[in-house]
Formats: structure tokens, C-alpha cells, sequence
């Protein structure tokens, strides 16, 4: 067996930062830019309203209530009004550009307009600059808005809009080929024969792919046949920039998943048994004609889960240029037993985690620990890690992979909770080097 450290060491390694490209930012959400932004222009370009009301000159109004000649109204999007002269208001709507002249805006709550018409009387003195939109107060032309690395949000795209921006310098998301193997599984909606399953896996790994940023393309399923598995890969790989398989990968397994692997990967596939339980065997190779990596799970649902959140995951999200590859790792306290054997492992059973009012993150394990119980994992929002040892005993301290975060909130006061998910207390030794 290898360490946990030394098998990511290997998968890491071998999945560099892909190169980098323009894309719309309508597609751009979650992607990671690759250079800096400036602006070209001020946000806001010109001066304008932040309130309805009328736009004067705050030197007329000192003393109030104050009654003023209304010369015209302004709106969004509309030119500028004429210049305001003592003793004249403009109506204005947010977002118009201020007159010349103007220097504050009364907001319409502290107006009423005058008997007659043609005037408003003012009721509360404004001060300079009062209600108005400056050129260049959110963003300064020459600005550095954002820089390389960052991971583009709604907020984010809403700046680069702003700006003018269409395309920015990102690294592209992947797009990652999804294959389940074996004579044994059936597709969903098909009937069940004896001795059959239905395709799990899949649907797990498309999804956790999905959720950790990829485009995903749905291989199918391939049985244990040299040509179609060699058919299968080969036409994911012209499609994809990294290929996922689950089972075949045991010691156990028929050899053909093993001879097609190594085939296409000219002998670089590397086949592991790493110290963690679930999830001991996996696979790792590239594809030399195309950079592709080519990640073999386990066949077993909940060790292909657990395969993928420690090995493949952290590598999609390097690839796509991500700085923060992993699960947050937090502290909590246990409140039932976790007990294990030695056996040179770190163990990864599943756990239901929740904040509680004062920030403490407690965690409860689920009764089935098996690796083809997948509902225990549905229920589940965390693995425990437990070093190879004993375990722990109610009310220990244990570190928790957190795979929800919005499902441990639980607490009616989260405040403390969000304070600790910044502050990950990584495992004594290293999980993640």
C-alpha cells in the first residue's frame, strides 16, 4: 500500500494547470481568471443620482422649508438637463445624470409639492454631495478589479459587465467523460435481469463532476469487452480533457478493464492500493498522444465516492486552475463512538455533521459503513478521518472532510459556524500535503 499523501502526490503531478482562453462571461460562472482585469473606464462614468427627488444647489436650501422653481425633470438613461440657476430644482429619477450646477439631491420623502404647481417646497437641508453618485466611486479608471486566480461569482461577472467586459482570460472549464464498466450493470429504465444491477456509479460521478465545476459527457456503460472498451475510451478522449471509470480496478477484477487501461495509456497506467478505507484500490494513468488523464475508481458505489472526492476531484479542480482543490477540513466533536482496528489506514466513514448555536460542529456516524451502501452516504454530508489507531470515543475531537456546508447550518445562530468554516484545522500530520 501507498499513503493517501503519496497517491495524490502522483495524481497531482501528473494534472497541470491547463492552458488558459477567452470565454463569454455569460459561461464564465465559477470559472478561474488567468490574468488581471483593469478598467478601462470609471464605474460610475458620470455623476448621478442615487435617489428620486430633485436635484439643487444646497446653498439654496440652508434654511427650511424652502420653496423652489421646478425647470424640467430628468430621467435614466435621458441627456443632461440645462444648467441650474439659483433658486431652480430639476426632478430627478435614480440613476440620472445630475445637472449642472447641482451638488446635492433631496429625496422625494422630504418634498411636497407647492400649491399652485410649478414649484416644490423642500423640507430638510441636504448636504453637498448629498444623494449623488460621484464619477469613479465604485471603480477608478486603471483599476486592478480583479486578479489571476480568482473564481468568478455572480458579483464578479456583475463588475466585469460593468466595465464593459465580454470576454475574459480564464481557464476553460473541463469537460470530463464519465464511464461505468462491467458485464454485470444495466442501464436505468431497463429491465433487470438475474444477476444484474442497475448503473449507479455513473450518475454519482456525473453529478460530483458537475458539481465540482466540469462539463460532464455521459460514456455510458461498456462490459467487459476489449473493442468496445478500447472503442469507448479512445472516443472520449477526442471529446474530453480527463476520462473517469468506475470498477475493474480491484485485485480481484477480470483483467480486461486492466489490458484496455494499459493499452491506451502505453503502459502508464499506474495501479494503486492506497491506505484508506473505503477506496483502496485505484487507478491513475495519461493518455501520452493527448495529456488526457484517465482517473479508475472502484466499482464499489460508496469507494468510487470516496476515490473521487480524495484523488480525482482535487485534480479536476487543479487542472481548471483552482487554488483551493479540497473539501474545507474542520474540527468537531464526536457524539457517538467511532472505534476501528489498526490496519496501516486512514479511515473516511461517513457522518451526519451540523453546527450547533455556539460554532462547535458536532457529527453523528451512520449506522451502515459498508461500501455498497449508498443511501448512508446520501444521508451523510461528511467523512470523519480517522488515523490508523482505535478511533475515538464519544466526545473526542475528530476532523470531518465537510462534502455540504449548507447542510451542517443547522444552527439558529450560523454566525459562529461561518467564522469556523475560514478557519479549517487541518489533521495532525498532514491528510492533504
Amino acid at each position: 500500500m501507498i499513503s493517501l499523501g503519496d497517491a495524490r502526490r502522483i495524481v497531482l503531478g501528473r494534472c497541470p494547470i491547463g492552458p488558459p482562453g477567452l470565454v463569454r462571461i455569460d459561461s464564465a460562472l465559477d470559472c478561474v481568471l488567468a490574468a488581471s482585469i483593469l478598467a478601462t473606464v470609471p464605474v460610475p462614468s458620470f455623476a448621478n443620482s442615487a435617489m428620486d427627488g430633485y436635484a439643487l444647489r444646497s446653498a439654496d436650501v440652508v434654511d427650511v422649508p424652502t420653496e423652489l422653481i421646478v425647470t424640467e425633470a430628468v430621467m435614466a438613461g435621458s441627456g443632461p438637463a440645462g444648467p441650474i440657476e439659483p433658486g431652480r430644482a430639476v426632478r430627478i429619477m435614480t440613476g440620472a445624470p445630475m445637472p449642472e450646477g447641482a451638488d446635492a439631491v433631496c429625496m422625494v420623502e422630504d418634498t411636497e409639492l407647492a400649491v399652485g404647481g410649478g414649484k416644490v417646497v423642500i423640507h430638510t437641508t441636504p448636504k453637498r454631495g448629498g444623494n449623488v453618485r460621484q464619477p469613479g466611486e465604485d471603480i477608478v479608471a486603471g483599476q486592478k478589479v480583479f486578479g489571476p486566480g480568482t473564481v468568478l461569482g455572480p458579483s464578479h461577472l456583475g463588475v466585469l459587465a460593468s466595465i464593459g467586459i465580454e470576454r475574459v482570460p480564464t481557464y476553460p472549464r473541463l469537460r470530463v467523460g464519465v464511464l461505468s464498466t462491467g458485464d454485470e450493470l444495466t442501464g436505468g429504465g431497463e429491465p433487470l435481469g438475474y444477476g444484474k444491477i442497475w448503473d449507479s456509479n455513473r450518475q454519482v460521478l456525473l453529478a460530483a463532476a458537475r458539481q465540482a465545476g466540469c462539463e460532464v459527457v455521459d460514456l455510458g456503460i461498456a462490459g467487459d469487452d476489449e473493442r468496445a472498451l478500447t472503442d469507448v475510451l479512445l472516443r472520449g478522449a477526442e471529446r474530453c480533457d480527463a476520462i473517469i471509470t468506475s470498477g475493474g480496478v480491484s485485485m480481484g477484477d477480470r483483467d480486461m478493464v486492466k489490458l484496455v487501461l494499459g493499452s491506451i495509456t502505453r503502459g502508464d497506467m499506474q495501479w494503486l492500493q492506497v491506505a484508506i478505507k473505503p477506496a483502496k484500490p485505484f487507478a491513475f494513468g495519461v493518455l501520452s498522444d493527448a495529456d488526457i488523464p484517465v482517473f479508475g475508481l472502484p466499482g464499489n458505489p460508496v469507494s468510487a465516492m470516496v476515490s473521487f472526492e480524495l484523488l480525482a476531484r482535487p485534480a479536476l479542480r487543479r487542472m481548471a486552475g483552482h487554488e483551493v482543490i479540497d473539501r474545507p477540513l474542520v474540527a468537531a466533536v464526536a457524539d457517538g463512538a467511532m472505534l476501528r482496528r489498526r490496519d496501516g489506514k486512514i479511515h473516511f466513514p461517513r457522518v451526519v455533521a451540523r453546527w450547533e448555536h455556539d460554532g462547535v460542529m458536532r457529527v453523528t456516524p451512520m449506522a451502515g459503513q459498508q461500501s455498497h451502501q449508498l443511501w448512508t452516504t446520501a444521508e451523510a454530508n461528511g467523512l470523519a478521518v480517522l488515523p490508523d489507531g482505535d478511533g475515538f470515543d464519544a466526545g473526542a475531537r475528530v476532523e470531518v472532510l465537510l462534502l455540504d456546508s449548507e447542510r451542517a447550518m443547522g444552527s439558529p445562530d450560523s454566525s459562529a459556524a461561518f467564522r469556523a468554516l475560514t478557519e479549517p484545522m487541518p489533521l495532525v500530520g498532514g491528510l492533504f500535503p
